[in-house]
């Protein structure tokens, strides 16, 4: 089967387009036949050495994908799966392949009405804005602000916080982005080159945001100690603008914030699975009723994997990148 792996780090030249055996699927596991797969920030840092797969999970690329159950492992007892469903999968590693090995608890069924190829860039960023906001307690009528809330994550978390019925807060880089973030439901979008902090802090007439989804990490961490409420809850799921800042544990305290950090790929497979249907109960009915609307995509056929990544890379792309494997 082909695949895409990175025999030494480096820029998107550093990734290879190789054939490799086609895994067999053991117990408690599925084989699938990939159709797309989604292209994630954390699949750069992986590129360029900075994020290593799990021990065991393989050195194949792509933590997402659509397809089809090819063959259920020996005694694996599931009812809900057989050979020729179309599912989705949430991976440690894999997806940019012909076939992929993945536990049967993180497969899903694609949501009502969505093709498999746009599906395929649904999986990772529905998962982790639902378990971290499950982890910040994001309720109604509270203040929520992310950052890139054009891109796969952002989107979904703009949309999912508005369907929890909160006032969202979003940042971009473009005038379209920042249209495309009012268009899909923020509240305010805004600029991260002009005074996002003071448009913030009016959103919440001076109170504060009560959750921040930080993909930036150490760049604005002063700034988003700075920006909680009361009680507020900061949830660090990334590290684009570094890892070393300066914390004001003064202020931590005085308001009982929480500083909170947390990573999806490296879970037990139950805790994975747990996430997985936390998704297909919460999100797909509302994928499906029209209340979350798919980011769009840039698609790319697997062998021009190195343009791929060079569109996200760029700061450009509007929603996600996705590499198409094979037909439907």
């Amino acid at each position: 089967m082909l695949a895409v792996t990175v025999p030494e780090p480096g820029g998107p030249e550093a990734l290879t387009v190789t054939d490799l055996p086609m895994p067999r699927p053991g117990p408690g596991e599925a084989l699938i036949r990939v159709v797309a797969a989604g292209v994630n920030r954390a699949d750069l840092l992986q590129r360029q050495g900075h994020y290593p797969p799990p021990p065991g999970a393989g050195d194949v690329l792509g933590l997402e994908c659509s397809g089809y159950v090819e063959e259920l492992g020996p005694d694996t007892a599931n009812g809900q799966w057989t050979a020729g469903d179309p599912c989705l999968a949430l991976l440690a590693a894999g997806g940019y392949a012909g076939h992929v090995v993945v536990p049967v608890g993180q497969l899903l069924p694609p949501p009502e009405g969505v093709d498999l190829v746009t599906a395929a860039g649904l999986v990772e960023v529905a998962a982790t804005v639902v378990s971290n906001l499950d982890i910040a307690e994001l309720k109604a009528g509270q203040v929520f602000l992310v950052h890139g809330g054009a891109g796969g994550i952002g989107s979904m978390a703009i949309q999912y916080a508005k369907a929890i019925g909160a006032t969202v807060a979003a940042t971009a880089g473009s005038p379209d982005k920042l249209s495309y973030c009012r268009s899909i439901g923020a509240d305010l979008a805004v600029s991260y080159k002009h005074d996002w902090i003071a448009a913030v802090r009016d959103l919440s007439a001076g109170r504060g945001v009560n959750v921040i989804l930080d993909v930036m990490g150490a760049k604005y961490l002063g700034e988003h100690v700075g920006l909680l409420a009361t009680d507020g809850r900061l949830v660090v799921i990334g590290l684009q603008g570094g890892t070393q800042g300066t914390l004001d544990l003064g202020r931590l305290l005085r308001i009982r914030g929480r500083v909170i950090a947390t990573t999806l790929r490296s879970r037990p497979v139950e805790q994975k699975s747990t996430v997985c249907r936390r998704v297909e109960e919460s999100v797909w009915p509302l994928v499906a009723d029209g209340s979350i609307a798919p980011a769009p995509q840039t698609r790319f056929p697997l062998r021009e994997v190195g343009a791929a990544h060079r569109q996200l890379e760029s700061g450009d792309n509007l929603g996600k990148v996705v590499l198409t494997v094979s037909k439907p």
